[in-house]
């Protein structure tokens, strides 16, 4: 196995245009999971860790650019307060060791269904920012993801940043596994309320071959919320949001859970969800 380590962002992009085939690395909480227990085995291996730029983050425009070396525990540090979603979602992925080292880019190029840092960044609409020696282009996180451990990257590419908007308002995420944390989750939920154009945001993590949206819920929300009078929410409304968003699913049974127990958990984290959203907006 050879091992490429670039000291800079031009020649990590030289080197993957000239070695498609090498495996991208940064935290490695992924990587070397599967090279360890031997799941994988790349001819190349294309270190980022000296790429500095990576590890930045910035805002400009009305969008908060996160490179996609930022581990997860500065996102929380740093960024819980404009993206308190992606902040609850990365509190729970593994140990404070893994927080340190895993990135945001990383949990996307994996293109796991399973990914934390997936539902929070389709509620809010991200685009992931991917450039490669012909140039840069953003790609909306809702084509991001085309199926099980594959993504809309061409072989070329690196994901250089995350593109987000600061939170317009309540965000949640909420995912059940056999722990809290340190765990892959059976289901994942997260919610973006945005209370000036009356809309909301979802995703829907480890209930189908990609990361999803529930499109219906969203506009049944937007529509039946009481936005004017932020009164208190009716179990009617929370119980259809939560059907819609369990019928937007395609889980399957393994050995985490059940297709029904993944619907049944989706109902339920997105009727709380919603609620602890709302009453955060009226509160």
């Amino acid at each position: 196995m050879e091992f490429l380590s670039p000291a800079g962002w031009d020649d990590a992009l030289a080197v993957k245009a000239g070695r498609p085939d090498a495996v991208p690395l940064a935290g490695g909480t992924d990587v070397m999971v599967e090279l360890n227990f031997r799941k994988r085995r790349p001819d190349a291996l294309l270190d980022l860790t000296r790429v500095g730029s990576l590890r930045e983050w910035s805002e400009a425009d009305g969008m908060l650019r996160i490179g996609a070396g930022v581990p997860y525990a500065r996102i929380m540090a740093e960024l819980g307060d404009r993206l308190p979603g992606l902040a609850r979602a990365a509190r729970t992925v593994g140990s404070p060791q893994i927080r340190n080292r895993g990135t945001l880019g990383g949990n996307l190029g994996s293109a796991s269904p399973a990914g934390d840092g997936h539902p929070p960044l389709l509620a809010a609409d991200a685009l992931v920012e991917a450039a490669s020696v012909r140039g840069v282009r953003t790609i909306p996180i809702g084509e991001f993801f085309l199926s099980p451990g594959r993504s809309a990257l061409a072989p070329d590419e690196l994901i250089s940043a995350v593109l987000v908007p600061p939170a317009p308002g309540p965000q949640q995420f909420a995912k059940i596994g056999a722990r809290n944390a340190m765990v892959i989750a059976v289901a994942s939920f997260a919610l973006e309320l945005r209370p000036e154009s009356q809309a909301v945001g979802t995703g829907i993590g480890s209930a189908g071959p990609t990361p999803l949206r529930a499109a219906e819920a969203e506009a049944f929300a937007a529509a039946e919320l009481p936005w004017g009078s932020r009164a208190e929410l009716t179990p009617g409304l929370t119980a259809r949001f939560g059907e819609l968003v369990a019928a937007a699913a395609s889980p399957i049974d393994d050995v985490r859970g059940t297709a029904a127990y993944r619907r049944h958990a989706l109902n339920v984290l997105a009727r709380r969800t919603l609620t602890w959203a709302w009453s955060e907006l009226c509160g």
